[in-house]
């Protein structure tokens, strides 16, 4: 086990912390010692260029989100996966949630009948929990700067999650709270899915951080909630939110799942969380989400050509 950090400080702070050599760059790595795997968490515009890298070399792959920001190289990635049958996965951390999961489930057994429409609120003040975000990518949309590049995949990730794929979208966003950046950081998003239809409301400046995701069914419905990791249900016409399950869970825990749950598949015990097929599908629709900002009209979410 290794880390590979370019910025000196830190990976020696790391590589001390928790006793594993350190290197400059992946190829340095790769040097010096034999790895079956790689976590890769930098910046959004190096994952495709060092997952290419790194899959010619025949590792078995967890990405960070978002997988990238634009499509090219994600076809060449794809072949080589296929072709050497690596294990990789793409890292939306909210499908590690037990009680998402478990409500995902419960859709998934038909028992509430057809999704007919999922809907998304989500905030958080983002100068609180990132305090140097003038300082950082975020700033920048050319780094994945920005609400719809930073944020809103992982609501996307799960809407798709439920409702498969989008298959076009109409949004409108804009600069309104952020000091010290010009970038979106309120949005209000439609969307579909075929025959499913879905919104998503995301902001990056209010007070209580929350995530929302209700999913209206033809024989019910259910909603998670962020807040207390619980889901519920509403089965009876007029009535009210029944809980089904709730968990506690600290924030590190959400990393912790994740790591186990890659471990999990490089053993051959699961499926990814996340594949890197759905990965895919929510960089598209990010990219559709971008053109539709720009024109103000609905756009079709384009295949990645293969």
């Amino acid at each position: 086990m290794a880390v590979c950090e370019p910025m000196d400080d830190r990976r020696r702070e790391v590589s001390a912390r928790y006793g594993v050599n350190g290197y400059p760059s992946w190829e340095q790595a790769l040097e010096n010692e034999p790895f079956s795997a790689a976590v890769i968490a930098s910046p959004a515009p190096m994952h495709i260029p060092m997952a290419r890298g790194l899959a010619d070399r025949g590792l078995d792959l967890l990405i960070e989100k978002p997988l990238s920001l634009k499509p090219d190289g994600i076809a060449e990635l794809l072949e080589t996966v296929r072709q050497k049958k690596l294990r990789v996965g793409v890292g939306f951390v909210y499908r590690v949630l037990p009680a998402l999961q478990n409500m995902r489930a419960a859709v998934q057994s038909g028992q509430f009948g057809r999704i007919v429409q999922v809907q998304v609120t989500s905030g958080q003040n983002f100068p609180f929990y990132r305090p140097a975000y003038r300082d950082i990518y975020y700033a920048d949309p050319a780094q994945g700067g920005g609400l719809i590049q930073d944020s809103l995949p992982h609501q996307l990730n799960a809407v798709e999650w439920f409702a498969g794929p989008a298959t076009k979208v109409v949004v409108d966003a804009s600069h309104e709270v952020l000091d010290g950046v010009e970038v979106e950081d309120t949005l209000n998003l439609i969307a579909r899915h075929g025959s499913v239809m879905s919104s998503i409301s995301v902001n990056q400046h209010q007070y209580v951080n929350e995530f929302v995701i209700t999913v209206l069914c033809t024989e019910g419905a259910v909603r998670w909630e962020l807040n207390g990791q619980r889901w519920l249900a509403a089965r009876e016409i007029g009535g009210d939110w029944t809980e089904m399950e709730s968990f506690v869970h600290e924030r590190d825990d959400y990393y912790i799942r994740q790591a186990e749950a890659f471990l999990d598949l490089l053993d051959g015990r699961a499926d990814p969380l996340c594949s890197l097929d759905d990965g895919i599908s929510t960089l598209m629709s990010t990219l559709a989400i971008l053109k539709s900002r720009k024109t103000g009209s609905w756009e079709t979410v384009q295949p990645v050509n293969i």
